[in-house]
């Protein structure tokens, strides 16, 4: 009986082993169990390892589904897979997961990190650049059609010769953008079809004019260049799955236009940004952001602005440490709006920096508060060493360094030369100083201001000393504590 017992056990683990994986909606449920069986089984597989709290991993879920559909329906062999990290922590934790969505693809059992968009067809197309070849070759009109119509943005090349030079550099810029679907063609009944000439690029696409024909000499720059301009709709709407594409381009000037869907101002002012849009479409990109998505209410913290100021817009300069402009008309006219972009190109614009209004009792406590329009009348004061601790909020670290700050602070209260100082670096910005996590804590030291980071342990003995030793002591990198966990300000994609 024991032998037929263990008989019985072992079918039955052969059983589990080899039995199929669960689905849902398309999507293979993976474990610790099956996670060996997943990779050996589909030589192409992606695997999301989420969190059922995360915002973005919702946000993520319907299209993660479309995609697993979309690739059934192509009768591709490439599958998606989906890995709960709450529960399957230590699977998570051993292929590298610091954060969710993580996403990777296995190609014979071999990882490699997702770098793709969060649409459906920017899941699909990135699958299929890693799997197939850069471009599908069109052999007849029903291919074209069918790719077309079956993708938001499809970049077809026409050329009679599929070795020719021009038709290689296609083949270039296809192999070099996951995120995008390709074609490539040289039947003369598809070059008729679309009234195609050899050595045509033509990029088709759902919405705006439908498609845009390239026009100049076929090199990887300029191709690359026109595909990313064109590939974006004139006004984009700001969400989760656009984000990438927003701040993931090259174009780093962006027009943002706070809106309400529900107050009807889409229908309003979309088609009157449409003109500015198009007259410096490749320069700048307009986006809406719906100011009735609770996740939006982030953006306009980050500008300064309450609900109660909207609709307005903002210019964002990224490649300039996120510069703002504010334009002094904030009325979402069509004409308003060119002005207002006009005098940002012509450089007629004043950079704005946000500020509080200095509080009646920004000294009345041993720590000072500092804004905007008082900072530089102390932090200068070339008779005091002036330690001014940069902070968020909402930010963890800095709600724990609170108290002993304000110990800091009594420390110092009684000695003239030296001056303990918070500000909000979330609330007041300025022109000389980038804030890149919080909390940021300098020295503006006495005689020279000269400005001096302080990296050592946030202890009251550890600042102390800091001031106490002229900004010498805490410098070193060796001396950083818990660098990894600091809060960071808030990520482009996360505005």
């Amino acid at each position: 009986m024991r032998f037929a017992g263990v008989l019985f056990v072992t079918a039955l683990c052969v059983i589990v082993s080899f039995a199929d994986i669960a689905t849902e909606d398309g999507v293979l449920v993976i474990t610790k169990n099956n996670f060996e069986q997943a990779v050996k089984d589909h030589p192409h597989i992606l695997i999301e390892f989420y969190a059922p709290w995360c915002g973005h991993c919702k946000a993520l879920a319907p299209e993660y589904v479309k995609a697993a559909k979309a690739l059934e329906e192509n009768n591709s062999n490439v599958k998606l897979g989906k890995v709960d990290s709450t529960i399957e922590s230590q699977l998570a934790e051993d292929n590298g997961v610091r954060g969710y969505p993580t996403l990777k693809f296995y190609r014979n059992g071999v990882a490699i990190d997702y770098t793709g968009g969060r649409q459906a067809d920017e899941i699909v197309a990135w699958l299929m650049k890693k799997t197939g070849p850069p471009a599908k070759e069109l052999s007849t009109v029903d291919d074209s059609k069918a790719l077309i119509d079956a993708n938001e943005v499809v970049v077809v090349g026409f050329f009679k010769d599929l070795e020719s030079t021009d038709a290689k550099v296609f083949m270039d810029v296809a192999n070099s953008i996951d995120e995008q679907v390709f074609g490539v063609t040289s039947d003369e009944k598809v070059f008729d079809e679309y009234k195609a000439t050899d050595g045509s690029v033509i990029l088709f696409k759902t919405f705006d004019e439908g498609q845009n024909v390239y026009e100049n000499e076929i090199s990887v720059e300029k191709l690359k260049e026109f595909i990313e301009v064109h590939s974006l709709p004139l006004v984009v709407d700001f969400s989760q799955q656009t984000a990438q594409k927003i701040f993931g381009g090259e174009i780093k000037s962006h027009l943002l236009a706070f809106i309400s869907k529900e107050g009807g101002h889409y229908d309003k002012y979309v088609e009157g940004i449409k003109t500015s849009a198009k007259k410096y479409r490749g320069q700048i990109l307009f986006v809406t952001v719906n100011i009735d998505e609770s996740d939006h209410e982030r953006i306009l913290e980050f500008f300064g602005m309450k609900k109660e100021d909207l609709p307005a817009m903002r210019i964002i300069k990224l490649e300039q440490d996120m510069a703002k402009y504010k334009p002094e008309n904030s009325e979402l006219s069509e004409e308003n709006i060119l002005e207002f972009v006009t005098a940002f190109f012509e450089n007629r614009l004043k950079r704005h920096l946000l500020t509080e209004d200095l509080p009646e009792d920004w000294d009345a406590k041993p720590v000072k508060v500092l804004v905007g329009t008082n900072f530089y009348e102390v932090t200068f004061d070339k008779s005091k060493n002036v330690l001014v601790e940069f902070y968020a909020p909402w930010c963890g670290h800095c709600k724990q360094l609170a108290p002993i700050y304000d110990k800091l602070g009594e420390k110092y209260e009684s000695d003239e030369t030296v001056v303990i100082a918070k500000m909000d670096a979330t609330a007041n910005e300025l022109d000389t100083i980038n804030i890149k996590s919080f909390p940021t804590i300098i020295l503006y030291k006495k005689e020279t201001n000269e400005a001096v980071e302080y990296n050592g342990e946030r202890t009251l003995e550890g600042l102390a000393k800091f001031i106490d030793s002229d900004g010498v002591y805490g410098q070193a990198a060796e001396e950083v504590q818990e660098e990894d966990e600091d809060d960071d300000v808030p990520r482009k994609d996360e505005l």
